[in-house]
């Protein structure tokens, strides 16, 4: 068991939160969003947030996910395993086996 367990590395971890980035832009673009109406929408004092993310850096805070999902137009379980996906795919892959491109 042990040895069936993918530690990351920088470069994995990097690539993930590039295609994280990829993905929320898509969303923001479908809701006709530009980063200051997303930021705006969600009470964020900087816009420079949203690109940070779309840009493969930062995190949206935990306690944030809901919010950020109606921002986005996004069902909040949906949107929190996808995230968790990205986030977090060791822990996505113990709680959801393996990766799906349908989150």
């Amino acid at each position: 068991m042990l040895a069936e367990l993918h530690k990351t590395t920088p470069e994995e971890s990097r690539e993930q939160r590039l295609a994280l980035g990829h993905w929320l832009k898509s969303l923001r673009e479908a809701q006709g969003l530009s980063q200051r109406e997303l930021a705006d929408r969600l009470g964020l004092d900087y816009y420079t947030f949203i690109s940070q993310l779309e840009n493969g850096r930062g995190k949206i805070p935990a306690h944030r996910y809901a919010e950020w999902a109606e921002a986005l137009g996004q069902e909040p379980r949906a949107f929190v395993k996808t995230l968790l996906r990205y986030y977090e795919p060791s822990t996505y892959r113990i709680l959801f086996g393996k990766e799906d491109a349908a989150s």
